[in-house]
């Protein structure tokens, strides 16, 4: 007899993506010519990860009294405040209003989003692209999902669509939370402009007579194609005690130590009293989950944050992997665009997104070429982020097949 509940007798054993990994892993070392763009982690060209130095160095310098010890159960206050001050320097109404707690990784405050902000049976809202785990975390916390068109006709976000939707989710439940991963979104690579930034605030504060919570999905901002990946943060202080407002941050990309697992939920909230309730709630869900994350990571983090020196240091090797992918993003659109590849405007970030009718066959094509790439609903997510510059055009000819 099996004993779990049935809402659990039927999960898939495999995450679509890891396994897909592992297949072209083994192809690899067997000896094949294989060209792996499935996997979420910034590669060398020569197929070696891509880690920063500085990072590796901080983490062996933590005392072990520190990889030993609890860390307080919302986060170390130091890399509590830490995080918040880096994420909100160029915005001091936003940094004012900020509380966070520490999660392991992005996903848990992607969690801990879904868990209080949205009541059992309701569902998220997210662009119909977005990263698949957004659909596994919804079916294990008992959330549906809701998408609305992402792209217009034209190639732009598609506004008008999460206006319409949005009406829809709230008429049906009376509260909405909205993912939105951005800048570079995973999977499409898409970053909204400044004035798509503005648009989608002004349906949000339309929608404002009633319970809605955007969350900005962080994990990628400084691999953005701009100069200044802070510069949408601007756009978001109106919603400041009118919308709820939650940001998803993760060390995973930012630092390339993705088995750490640090990152953290930031919430600003302008007035006092319901910041500290929001920090209660957001607390007592850690305990009541992981109860504690990796205290020599938040050590370590809150170091790289605040040293001007460590700080310095891991901005000038970001920077190099930085143009190790954008010359993997130009690359691709040289290649793509004479063989009329349909995608969305792409200037940076780990993955493009190829629209395609039949994206399962044509998934399945590529892998007797020995190309890899993740099909998804309408299209293949290609995981520049891990597929060396010479490999480009081979993986464009593959995809254009």
């Amino acid at each position: 007899m099996l004993h779990l509940i049935p809402a659990r007798q039927t999960r898939p054993d495999k995450d679509v993506i890891f396994a897909l990994n592992a297949e072209a892993t083994k192809r690899k070392q067997a000896g094949e010519s294989i060209i792996n763009a499935t996997i979420g982690s910034l590669m060398n060209d020569d197929g070696t990860l891509s880690v920063l130095e500085t990072v590796t160095r901080t983490l062996r310098e933590v005392p072990a009294s520190e990889w030993a010890a609890y860390a307080p159960i919302p986060g170390t206050p130091a890399f509590n405040q830490a995080v918040i001050d880096d994420t909100f320097s160029t915005e001091p109404a936003l940094k004012s209003a900020a509380t966070a707690v520490a999660t392991p990784g992005g996903t848990g405050a992607l969690r801990h989003a879904l868990m209080n902000y949205l009541q059992s049976g309701q569902a998220l809202l997210t662009p119909n692209f977005y990263w698949g785990p957004y659909q596994t975390l919804c079916e294990e916390h008992e959330r549906a999902l809701e998408t609305f068109r992402m792209f217009t006709a034209a190639g732009g976000l598609d506004v008008g669509a999460l206006d319409a939707k949005l009406g829809e989710v709230l008429s049906k439940q009376g509260r909405a939370l909205i993912f939105l991963n951005d800048p570079c979104n995973n999977p499409t690579g898409y970053s909204m402009t400044q004035g798509e930034w503005k648009s989608v605030v002004e349906v949000l504060l339309k929608h404002a007579g009633k319970p809605v919570t955007l969350l900005v999905d962080m994990a990628y901002w400084l691999y953005s194609g701009s100069a200044n990946p802070r510069a949408f943060l601007a756009e978001l202080v109106p919603l400041l005690g009118k919308v709820g407002l939650l940001f998803a941050w993760s060390g995973s990309k930012s630092y390339t130590h993705y088995g750490l697992r640090v990152g953290a939920l930031l919430a600003c909230v302008p007035d006092e009293k319901e910041r500290a309730a929001t920090q209660a709630a957001l607390a007592y869900a850690c305990r009541g989950t992981w109860s504690n994350c990796v205290r020599g990571g938040l050590v370590a983090v809150t170091r790289l944050l605040t040293e001007p020196a460590l700080r310095a240091a891991c901005d000038s090797e970001r920077e190099k992997f930085k143009a190790l992918l954008q010359r993997r993003v130009a690359a691709f659109n040289a290649a793509a665009q004479p063989v009329g590849l349909k995608y969305p405007r792409y200037e940076g970030g780990f993955f493009v997104t190829v629209f395609h009718p039949e994206a399962e066959a044509q998934a399945e094509k590529m892998r007797g070429k020995g190309v890899y790439v993740v099909p998804q609903k309408g299209a293949l997510r290609v995981a520049l982020c891990s597929a060396a510059e010479a490999d480009v055009p081979r993986l464009v000819e593959a995809l254009a097949l």
